[in-house]
């Protein structure tokens, strides 16, 4: 994943800003426990994670959610799925995994919101035969998408089928640094319970907007293949048990690298510091230790 990358990453400043004022107020509505932690990368497939399944693995989704409870799903983002692909894709991993899938470019980034209600329609048929394995959906809105476009969006959220979870990614500068805007705009998926999608990368620090719209912490963690990696993931474990405390209901963590090869072993880390924390029972995936040698 290349978006945000920089040339030096010693040179930004990675420490996690204050909540916005109304995150705690949004997670204080909610008065059930934490039910779903899901954490995993962004895709299976073996070119870009090298050296994360054994010799002779032949099917590497089956594989992978031997090692992970969760995928984004970026498959989705590129071609659409067909119920019988998302059927496939169901039976291939166990009943706990879940499927995180990104709504067709076609949305995004080709049609732009505009005359979508065909294929909405369509990916909303073919995600729901996931079942009970369908974590959420998620629109990622294209770098050049402004708020002069805000009706749009406004109609896309509001004729979006309820009975499919949604959360959006907002990628233009002019989202977040327009405070009216950004405020109105959070409004509408607190209005609508869409999740406002959080991403931590080193060269867009402004999309680390710290503002949640559910009880539902959705966070895109691009690493920089540095060593402040760590320390970034030890800060937002931090961070996490904060919102726990405050009425957190469920944690999505997706991890990104620009060198994908090391997202196993970021997402290892991470996940063994929550269970030694929070004493959860999050399955570690192994090869991550076995490739390095490193138990943390």
């Amino acid at each position: 994943m290349k978006f945000g990358q920089v040339e030096d990453p010693s040179k930004i400043d990675f420490t996690l800003p204050k909540d916005h004022a109304k995150t705690k107020e949004i997670l204080n509505q909610n008065k059930k426990d934490l039910e779903n932690i899901s954490i995993g990368c962004a895709k299976w497939n073996k070119t870009d994670l090298k050296g994360f399944y054994p010799k002779g693995t032949k099917d590497e989704l089956s594989y992978y959610a031997t090692q992970f409870n969760s995928i984004e799903l970026n498959a989705t983002f590129y071609g659409m799925p067909t119920p019988e692909q998302v059927q496939t894709w169901k039976e291939k991993t166990p009943e706990n995994f879940k499927f995180f899938p990104k709504i067709t470019n076609t949305v995004s980034h080709f049609r732009r919101l505009l005359n979508i209600e065909d294929v909405v329609t369509q990916f909303a048929t073919a995600v729901l035969n996931f079942d009970q394995k369908l974590g959420m959906v998620f629109l990622q809105l294209h770098d050049n998408f402004k708020p002069k476009d805000y009706e749009r969006l406004e109609k896309f959220v509001k004729d979006w089928p309820k009975e499919v979870p949604l959360a959006i990614e907002l990628r233009n500068t002019e989202w977040f640094t327009d405070e009216e805007v950004f405020n109105t705009t959070c409004d509408l998926f607190e209005a609508n319970n869409i999740t406002n999608i959080i991403v931590d990368t080193a060269g867009r620090r402004d999309m680390l907007h710290m503002r949640l719209t559910t009880p539902n912490a959705f966070i895109r963690y691009v690493g920089a293949n540095a060593e402040s990696d760590y320390e970034r993931l030890d800060d937002w474990l931090k961070h996490l048990t904060q919102w726990k405390e405050e009425g957190l209901q469920n944690v999505y963590f997706f991890v990104h690298q620009n060198i994908e090869k090391a997202s196993p072993l970021l997402s290892a880390y991470f996940i063994k510091k929550m269970n030694d924390e929070w004493k959860t029972d999050i399955l570690i995936p192994k090869m991550a230790i076995e490739n390095t040698g490193t138990l943390f």
